[in-house]
């Protein structure tokens, strides 16, 4: 019989500025999606098949940290599957690993890479324990630990880049400048710390935002789309300049892409 279940959860209270939400799935059937870039660096714990990337030639790690991309890719198993992953806030992934963000860009990396004894533990005790509801209280438990040790050094650096990407998510055109300033920085300091935090450089953020503010609009329009009302609330310059970023981070036309899918922006929907 074929079985899928997808959950999602929230985090605590003390880690919703950093964790957006936690999901699992399980699916004892083959998959084949495609996945685009969705602007939120993520932790993978694979209890069973992983997942191949043919764009990257590559099989996620049982243990996977997956950074900043900027290209959309399929996934692809053969066998069972059931993973627990943890979706970050843009910026915050860095606050618990203590290693830049921008060292994920576009790759898939092995966890057991950076060589972190906790995160191995916490692997180790994600591996053992059937019931996923305890794996998401080990998971809350080992963040909340390395935010003890962290937060005091990295709490003024954190704000200043979630200033500005609030702003980035409002009002995608808002150029780095006003974004710098925004964070209380000069232009080159605010690069450097956003691509450190992010894992990716402002001016590529932002056009991976009004992607994904595209792919909201879409969500939530019926039948035939306007296209050029989605190019202005989504911060493009004009309609063909919406169709050709689209196409680069989706590898469809808007109109071609509501052929094969429904459009859902994992960025500006939240699921719990």
């Amino acid at each position: 019989m074929i079985q899928e279940e997808f959950n999602f959860y929230k985090p605590c209270k003390l880690l919703q500025p950093y964790v957006r939400y936690y999901w699992v799935f399980k699916s004892n059937q083959r998959l084949n999606t495609l996945t685009f870039p969705i602007g939120c660096p993520q932790i993978i714990f694979h209890k069973q098949a992983p997942l191949y990337i043919p764009e990257l030639n590559r099989i996620q790690d049982r243990l996977t940290i997956s950074g900043q991309v900027n290209f959309s890719s399929h996934l692809y198993a053969d066998e069972n599957i059931e993973m627990v992953v943890v979706v970050f806030q843009p910026h915050a992934m860095s606050t618990f690993l203590n290693v830049p963000t921008s060292l994920f860009y576009n790759q898939e990396v092995s966890g057991y890479d950076i060589e972190s004894t906790n995160l191995n533990e916490l692997a180790a005790r994600i591996f053992d324990c059937e019931d996923n509801n305890r794996c998401i209280n080990h998971i809350e438990e080992w963040l909340l630990s390395q935010i003890a040790d962290t937060l005091s050094d990295a709490t003024y650096k954190t704000k200043r880049i979630t200033a500005a990407v609030k702003q980035i998510c409002i009002a995608p055109a808002t150029p780095v400048a006003e974004l710098s300033s925004i964070a209380c920085l000069s232009k080159k300091q605010f690069e450097r710390l956003f691509n450190s935090l992010v894992g990716i450089n402002p001016k590529e953020y932002t056009r991976i935002v009004r992607f994904q503010k595209a792919l909201e609009q879409m969500q939530h329009q019926s039948g035939e789309i306007n296209q050029a009302q989605i190019a202005y609330a989504s911060g493009y310059a004009d309609q063909s300049h919406f169709i050709r970023e689209f196409k680069k981070f989706s590898g469809y036309t808007p109109t071609s892409l509501l052929k094969v899918s429904n459009p859902y922006s994992d960025l500006f929907t939240s699921p719990v």
